[in-house]
């Protein structure tokens, strides 16, 4: 069994792969990022009980983690558990991933997972959408990450604008009636619905001008990908497990 565990600014998602390549539970926490080693021990046992898993089972284990002061603890803890050194994201791990960067360590460990998820799934060119504490756009052609559009997130512009403008309220992300408010709150719906949706589809035009073609897939994955995808103009396939996949195709080539 291998473990695969992203730890993101938002949120930590764990998944279970068996040895058919199957996940066997895909869970989804909170990120503390203030975490102690054995915290982490308990929480993914607690983990591995809600889902009624053993632990004693899991032979190998990779993590991808952008949060660097929790790093440590998790693959402390994941070691306290199995016995058994987790395979870190990071400088040496291969992905069979071609990167056009200036310096590749800038590239997010949670990019470079979905990325190699996303060119063994579907055809290119394509480009993965990750709605997370950031939005990021990924243009992939065959095995070669080609580039990435990074612009604030869902979440994170709705606190910043509710934070800035004290008399707008904190709401729920969810579709207003109509696209123009007749109250604060419905407008402010509007604006982070419609609003994000028109980005991503205007970000996607200028993708296919700049490659000068058509896409042949636009993939979404992240927390908050459906509340807002769900109103693009543009066919977007949404794979809320790309980013484990992807970390389960890393493992086996590292493991090979």
């Amino acid at each position: 069994m291998v473990l695969a565990i992203d730890v993101g600014n938002s949120s930590t998602t764990i998944g279970l792969f068996d040895e058919r390549g199957h996940k066997t539970f895909h869970s989804v926490l909170g990120t503390d990022k203030g975490s102690t080693r054995d915290q982490c021990a308990v929480r993914l046992m607690d983990v591995f009980h809600l889902y009624r898993a053993d632990i004693s089972t899991v032979t190998g284990t990779v993590i991808s983690s952008v949060v660097p002061p929790i790093t440590s603890a998790m693959c402390s803890a994941v070691e306290l558990l199995t016995g058994r050194r987790p395979i870190l994201m990071g400088p040496g791990v291969k992905t069979g991933l071609n990167i056009r960067s200036e310096i590749h360590a800038q590239l997010g460990t949670d990019i470079v997972a979905f990325s190699v998820a996303a060119i063994a799934k579907y055809p290119s060119p394509l480009v993965v959408i990750d709605m997370g504490t950031a939005i990021t756009m990924s243009l992939l052609r065959g095995n070669i990450y080609d580039g990435c559009i990074i612009m604030p997130g869902v979440r994170v512009s709705l606190e910043a604008l509710s934070q800035e403008a004290a008399a707008l309220p904190h709401i729920a992300i969810q579709p207003p009636d109509s696209i123009l408010g007749r109250n604060t709150v419905d407008a402010m719906r509007s604006g982070v619905i419609y609003g994000n949706a028109s980005m991503v589809d205007g970000m996607l035009d200028r993708i296919e001008d700049e490659i000068g073609g058509k896409l042949a897939t636009v993939v979404a994955t992240g927390a908050a990908s459906p509340e807002v995808l769900h109103h693009c103009r543009h066919k977007i396939h949404y794979d809320a497990d790309l980013l484990l996949d992807g970390l389960y195709l890393i493992y086996q080539k590292n493991t090979a």
